[in-house]
């Protein structure tokens, strides 16, 4: 006998899911991206204001973009890998308690779907249901006790990739007008309009993505950019003098 009735298949056919499910991968772009487009923009910018070179504010935006990349993909393998740790960790617990303890575990089932509403004559079979099936039990109770999902085995290095070509690409965009104008005093000018611009675009697809105001996004993640390059730009010229 099938688990999901015909006319249950029908429905599901019908009704197609529209949430937005790339969630992890959006965040470690949004991660790499909004570093990427602040850190070396607000660089640049203090290495203008200390009247350096085009070509050596290329240099080390360059070697800040690549030092950056590397750091924070690093920065995101290791999140990851430890959120797969973490999780390994509490399902090796939980198949323990599984196995020596089942009557407190399918207790726990049964105070899980009471706070669901659910009354004791309704969630009866189904503790009892998810007792006769024990993989099915160690993941009702790692979702719904714990509150944990099993991590993609590949999140560790896709998370890293993500956030590490995703600086790379927002590194690009301040140091972009110093290989095309010489005059270090006038690339900062463009610089600094390419950069606002992109933080304008950047913010609203992320406000956009993650169900945030777009306009509001894009307006605070711009001013956020704007205040450190002119904090930088600003150090620079205090100390120089």
């Amino acid at each position: 006998m099938s688990s999901v009735g015909e006319s249950d298949k029908y429905l599901l056919n019908r009704h197609k899911e529209s949430h937005f499910t790339a969630g992890e991968i959006v965040r470690d772009i949004i991660i790499g991206v909004s570093d990427g487009l602040t850190v070396p923009f607000a660089l640049a910018a203090g290495l203008s204001g200390a009247n350096a070179s085009s070509s050596i504010i290329v240099t080390a935006g360059i070697a800040e973009v690549a030092a950056g990349a590397i750091s924070m993909g690093l920065g995101g393998y290791l999140a990851a890998k430890s959120e797969a740790d973490h999780y390994t960790k509490e399902l090796q617990r939980e198949q323990e308690e599984i196995d020596t303890i089942p009557d407190t575990e399918a207790a726990e089932v049964a105070e899980i779907l009471a706070e669901y509403g659910v009354e004791p004559h309704e969630y009866g079979p189904v503790v009892n249901a998810l007792r006769k099936n024990p993989k099915a039990w160690l993941d009702f109770m790692m979702k719904f006790e714990l509150g944990l999902e099993k991590p993609d085995p590949k999140r560790a290095l896709q998370s890293a990739f993500t956030i590490a070509i995703a600086y790379v690409l927002g590194g690009a965009v301040p140091l972009l007008p110093y290989v095309f104008i010489p005059v270090a005093e006038k690339a900062v000018v463009a610089s600094v309009i390419v950069t606002i611009l992109a933080l304008l675009i950047f913010g609203f697809a992320k406000g956009y993505f993650t169900g945030s105001k777009p306009v509001w996004s894009a307006l605070q993640t711009a001013l956020i950019g704007a205040i450190a390059s002119a904090a930088a730009f600003g150090m620079a010229k205090a100390v120089q003098g």
